[in-house]
Parts: C-alpha cells; sequence; structure tokens
C-alpha cells in the first residue's frame, strides 16, 4: 500500500493533469455507483448511462478545471500563512463553487440529451447544493490549505468528493425525475385546455 501511495505521489508531481483526471473520472464514477447502489438500491437495475455520464464529467470536465483552478491558488503568493488560508478558502468557495454548481447541473442536462431542463434544474436544485456544499467543503478547505502540501490538494478534496459526487448523483437523479414530472403535467394540463 505504502509503495502505491508512494508512485501516486510521483505521478502527481509529475503528470498533475492526467493523473488528476484519471482520479475524479474514478471519483466520480465510484461516486454514482455507491448513489445507486448504496443509496438507491437499484440493484441490476443499475443504470449504466448514468454512470459513464458522470465519470465523463469527472475525468473530462472537472479533472481539468480542478487542476488549473488549484495550480492558481497555489500560485497566488499572500502576506501571511492565516491570510493565505482565509483567501484561498474564500475565493474557492465564493468564486469557484458557485459556478462549478451551476455549471454540473447544466452538464447534465447537456448530457443527458435534456438542453432545455437545464435552466430549471440549475434554479430547482441549485441553493440547497451550494449551501449543503459549504457545509462540507469549507471545514474540508480549511484543513487542506493549512495542512496539505499543494501537490495533494485536489487528492484530499477527491477523497472527499467521493461522498460529495455521491449526493451529486442522487441529488441530479431526483432532480431529473421532478423535471420529467412537471413536464409530464404541464403536458397534461395542455390537453386538457385544448
Amino acid at each position: 500500500m505504502a509503495s502505491l501511495l508512494r508512485s501516486y505521489n510521483a505521478a502527481l508531481l509529475r503528470r498533475p493533469m492526467i493523473t488528476q483526471c484519471i482520479t475524479a473520472t474514478v471519483l466520480f464514477g465510484a461516486g454514482d455507483v455507491v448513489a445507486q447502489q448504496g443509496v438507491e438500491g437499484k440493484g441490476k437495475e443499475h443504470d449504466w448511462a448514468r454512470t459513464a455520464r458522470l465519470t465523463f464529467y469527472g475525468g473530462a470536465l472537472f479533472g481539468p478545471a480542478m487542476t488549473k483552478w488549484y495550480q492558481l491558488l497555489n500560485r497566488i503568493k499572500f502576506p501571511s500563512p492565516t491570510k493565505a488560508l482565509v483567501y484561498r478558502v474564500w475565493l474557492d468557495q465564493a468564486f469557484l463553487t458557485p459556478v462549478a454548481i451551476a455549471f454540473f447541473y447544466s452538464s447534465m442536462s447537456v448530457l443527458e440529451g435534456k438542453t432545455q431542463d437545464a435552466f430549471h434544474r440549475v434554479k430547482s436544485a441549485y441553493v440547497s447544493t451550494l449551501i449543503r456544499n459549504w457545509g462540507v467543503f469549507i471545514p474540508t478547505q480549511l484543513i487542506n490549505f493549512s495542512l496539505v502540501p499543494p501537490h495533494l490538494r485536489f487528492v484530499v478534496v477527491g477523497v472527499v468528493s467521493l461522498f460529495w459526487n455521491t449526493y451529486l448523483s442522487y441529488s441530479n437523479a431526483n432532480h431529473n425525475r421532478f423535471d420529467r414530472v412537471v413536464i409530464e403535467k404541464s403536458a397534461d394540463s395542455l390537453q386538457t385546455v385544448d
């Protein structure tokens, strides 16, 4: 196990982008599997297309963006360690997170082929997801930016994200089901008017 961790650490230092994209791929896919099997209890009715969408999102969209984000945060110089901690957490949670949540829900709508539902899904899930995110990631990032070496910060977020991705997958699936009900009711009410 120790040699695996050393190899992973070396890969992070040598090739951070590809290593972190692979990490995000695995963690988003695993988060969806946990959501479907552990939370939703789907068993043999597992939605593999959903797992593929979340896996793709993790590796192709989230991984590269977060790698660049952490590189930027690590390059910014602050006058003291305390200010560095406060401002990095603040930048992460006040600027990145609100955009990332909207991007996640709209990306899922597009990847599901439901581009027209993107605005409604973001609107219905945004505030509750943002508040829950702050409850999880403000404490995580305080620890991360104060105790973790810069090249391992994405990994810490990734491990916490395994649980967060489970929530996002479950939340997205629930909002997707809610969107279908709203659309069906709207269609029924239009037929009633005719």
